[in-house]
């Protein structure tokens, strides 16, 4: 028996640059995390559901009463799956959007807004941006907004307004003033000409006379006072008034019934007086006013008169992304533009509180609230190269004598920065986290690099950074920890995570694990696990896209609701159809079903009678799962269980290495022996004990075991020699879980080798 005993205590981390010698933290390990300074395996994940689009590029969760929403963004469209706070699912049902274009780009961004009227209701706001493959792509594509919990999603700012058009001209008159016109929309409506945009816009007041002006005296008219002369201009009637002429012009003009319906600044005349000519008067004010409208030039004739509904699109259309500081919605995109509309409402971008203004001269690829503070709302926004800070402060700017109010303030915190992926910015407890193209920052009143010493070289030196876009951050708040799931070697897709536990203060990495095998993720808050997105398929061939080849005929009106779709190549699908007229007018999909092919013609039985009905696919969907993780400690997808290997080896222990419990060398130059180790971990499932180790540095490993201990094994008696000496412990047993606590091995000095 030997004489000494020592304490495991290599320092909690996984370090991967440097030499394996010269480190005094973990120097490998697969699917473990640190805990008071203690490795221990990372939690299981377990499949919610294997039929969301994918992969995906995007992923969002909101707590709404009963359900959690999980919102899915891919290359052709968005989904959303409610799941319980246990993690079922409901059934994944796909959004109807306008405006938006199926491309491999697509890469969302998602935000909530909340109602500000108190009436409860909250929208999605998503912007699905064509980033995926270059972060600084500057190709626009439109912002959309729905019910949040709705399955319908339309361009942002877009408000409609009841219109008269006439005609031939380019005015149109509105029944109320609208705030929200503003030059530049698009305007589509009956009557109204493609592209059109508005021009110019003003308003007029209706009402009864209030005073009057003289503009031209005019001439030869009859001298005296004459009373209850009409006034007669373009618009109202009943005004009465009393007027004096005299040397043949008329001197004044008092109002002596102040009619209605005439327009505030409309010019009138007197036709009831004798004789003379060129009297004209202006209406200046109004003493009771009964209505007002709103006249909008358009840049284009109505082509019929009438009172039709009138659209006015704000086209708000950006290349980089949306966030909403509430009670706004900011966008934002090329050239620095930041833009917001006015207060509570995102129809509304010509408001006072709205703002468009460039701040950079890179493109803004992201944006964060932050939380609190006197300038609230207040948001974080990354360009390519630099950090700024919008808040809302109003200040009040005169000049010339006009006093105008400048709401939103702009500062640059830096301009020395970057940023490698717009999905890899993270906020924790108040402070932002993100991948620099060169180094881990993150902003806490000032910008300031995180020191790395662990992993920093092995994540940038085996990042495939053609696929930069690809890395997206998650974090895990019950363990401090910060992940960046990225594509590493020359996997085009994430297959490996880096970690930085703020807590422990330290850098690990998931070792390649296949639960780092992530396209997309969204921390846990009201639903308190992580849900992160595989890119595996797990089928293929649903139906997407498609066309009605054949409306067929004879059969009853109706809507029928999922109906089975028959024919082609694959199973499963259903679709709800709408016949109207005796034939299918619509065709909605509700399961997608699998090994469907593209030209694939279906069709469908629909009581009580008709035929003829056929459906062409156009394109197919592939299928992922969606998993929620740190749930258990296995992989579990349907009935299957499977274990998931986890695993963590020490630094080197050797004498001349400084011992097992030496920092530094302490010159014996002896091999180490190794005769017993005693177990002391909380631990499920039997677990595997390695011995690695080499004579030199540059040597080659020599690894021996497994030495195999359950949870109850007191000892593990061994006789192992290693000149540089490891040891790796390893958990690969369904329902094998372990946290290390304070372990003992019992060494000394073994033989003098001749190297």
């Amino acid at each position: 028996m030997t004489k000494k005993v020592f304490a495991l205590d290599t320092q909690a981390g996984i370090q991967r640059d440097g030499t394996i010698f010269d480190m005094s933290f973990y120097v490998d390990g697969r699917w473990v995390r640190f805990q008071r300074g203690r490795p221990r395996k990372i939690g299981g994940y377990r499949q919610i559901t294997d039929r969301l689009a994918g992969p995906s590029r995007g992923l969002y969760l909101n707590p709404q009463p009963n359900f959690n929403y999980v919102y899915n963004g891919y290359s052709a469209g968005l989904q959303v799956l409610p799941i319980t706070n246990n993690g079922t699912g409901s059934g994944v049902a796909d959004f109807t959007l306008s405006n938006f274009t199926v491309n491999v780009n697509n890469l969302w961004q998602f935000d909530s807004f909340f109602d500000t009227t108190g009436a409860g209701t909250e929208q999605l706001v998503t912007h699905p941006g064509q980033n995926l493959s270059d972060i600084a792509n500057t190709i626009d594509t439109p912002v959309l907004i729905g019910n949040i919990t709705g399955t319908t999603m339309q361009k942002i700012g877009i408000f409609t307004a009841t219109a008269t058009t006439v005609n031939a001209s380019t005015q149109i008159t509105l029944s109320a003033v609208n705030t929200k016109v503003a030059i530049g929309q698009t305007v589509t409506g009956t009557g109204i000409p493609a592209s059109t945009t508005v021009t110019n816009y003003f308003s007029s007041s209706f009402g009864s006379i209030g005073t009057v002006l003289i503009n031209n005296v005019g001439s030869a008219y009859t001298n005296g006072t004459f009373t209850a002369v009409p006034i007669v201009s373009g618009s109202g009637s009943g005004g009465l008034a009393t007027v004096i002429v005299a040397a043949g012009s008329i001197s004044s003009v008092t109002v002596t019934s102040i009619g209605s319906n005439y327009v505030a600044e409309d010019s009138f005349t007197l036709p009831g007086l004798a004789g003379g000519t060129g009297f004209l008067g202006t209406i200046a004010t109004l003493a009771v006013i009964t209505s007002t409208v709103q006249t909008v030039v358009l840049s284009a004739a109505a082509t019929a008169s009438g009172t039709v509904t009138i659209t006015f699109d704000n086209n708000i259309s950006v290349s980089g992304g949306v966030v909403v500081l509430h009670p706004y919605v900011f966008v934002f995109g090329n050239n620095g533009l930041i833009k917001n509309c006015a207060a509570g409402d995102p129809t509304d971008w010509n408001g006072a509180t709205a703002n468009e203004t460039n701040v950079s001269s890179s493109k803004v690829v992201q944006a964060l609230p932050v939380r609190g503070g006197s300038n609230s709302p207040s948001g974080m926004f990354w360009t390519l190269d630099s950090l700024i800070r919008v808040s809302y402060a109003p200040t009040n700017i005169s000049s010339g004598g006009v006093t105008v109010t400048l709401f939103w303030r702009y500062d640059i915190i830096s301009s020395q920065s970057s940023i490698l992926s717009s999905q890899s910015v993270i906020e924790y407890d108040g402070i932002y986290y993100w991948c620099g193209v060169d180094r881990f920052l993150m902003y806490n009143g000032v910008v300031k690099e995180i020191p790395n010493n662990m992993n920093q070289n092995f994540f940038y030196d085996n990042l495939n950074y053609s696929q930069r876009q690809k890395v997206f951050v998650n974090k895990v708040p019950r363990f401090g920890e910060i992940w960046w799931f990225y594509p590493r070697g020359d996997s085009t897709e994430c297959n490996d995570a880096i970690i930085y536990n703020i807590r422990e203060n330290t850098w690990y990495d998931a070792g390649q694990a296949l639960g780092a095998y992530r396209s997309s993720g969204y921390f846990s808050q009201v639903f308190h696990y992580p849900l992160n997105v595989g890119y595996e398929l797990q089928a293929e061939g649903g139906v997407n896209a498609f066309t009605i080849n054949n409306a067929g005929s004879g059969y009853t009106n109706g809507t029928y609701n999922n109906i089975a779709l028959t024919g082609g190549s694959g199973t499963g699908a259903f679709a709800t159809i709408v016949v109207s007229g005796g034939v299918v007018t619509s065709v909605t999909i509700t399961a997608h079903g699998i090994d469907y092919a593209v030209n694939n013609t279906l069709s469908a039985t629909l009581p009580p009678s008709g035929s003829g009905f056929v459906l062409l696919v156009n394109t197919l969907m592939n299928f992922v799962s969606l998993w929620q993780h740190e749930i258990g400690t296995d992989s579990i997808q349907n009935a299957s269980v499977n274990a998931i290997e986890s695993y963590f080896q020490t630094n080197d222990l050797g004498w001349v290495g400084g011992g097992p419990s030496q920092p530094n060398q302490v010159g014996d130059n002896r091999w180490t022996h190794l005769e017993r180790a005693e177990p002391d971990f909380i631990q499920s499932g039997d677990m595997e004990m390695y011995v690695v180790g080499r004579p030199f540095a540059q040597g080659e490993d020599v690894t021996t075991g497994p030495y195999v201990f359950s949870p109850t094994t007191g000892k593990i008696d061994l006789r192992e020699q290693r000149r540089e000496l490891r040891l790796t412990f390893r958990s690969n047993v369904a329902g094998g879980d372990y946290q290390l606590g304070r372990l003992i091995l019992n060494a000394d000095m073994g033989d003098v080798r001749p190297y």
